[in-house]
């Protein structure tokens, strides 16, 4: 297979991206996900942030009420990003070394998410 017939994180990403506030509530950010079926959101923040469905797991299983707890509050920050023309088989290798599943893809600004199901759909 040669380099052009190799997929990117372009060719996968799912677009436009989808953000929630850092203000919005978890409940918000749960039924945004589940409204575009999706498994996180980015958090437009500096450093950078997202809110993964493991994120909201997490807090629930802590017993903490998601109609009141913010997004700010449960957010994975300084999160790892992809760029456009990284090879699928990088970002494979990315979300094995961090142990993620989600990673914003950045060019500029904010283009993508990529995803661990993206990247399996594409590898297999």
């Amino acid at each position: 297979m040669s380099s052009t017939d190799r997929p990117t994180v372009e060719d996968v990403m799912s677009a436009p991206l989808e953000t929630i506030s850092k203000d919005a509530t978890v409940r918000e950010a749960t039924q945004q996900m589940r409204e575009k079926d999706i498994n996180a959101l980015v958090v437009k923040t500096t450093p950078r942030a997202i809110i993964s469905s493991t994120d909201v797991l997490d807090a629930v299983a802590e017993g903490r009420d998601t109609a009141e707890l913010q997004v700010a509050d449960v957010m994975t920050t300084d999160v790892e990003t992809a760029t456009p023309d990284l090879y699928m088989e990088e970002v494979a290798a990315m979300m094995t070394t961090y142990g993620i599943k989600h990673l914003p893809v950045v060019d500029d600004g904010y283009v993508g998410m990529v995803s661990s199901t993206d990247v399996t759909a594409h590898l297999s």
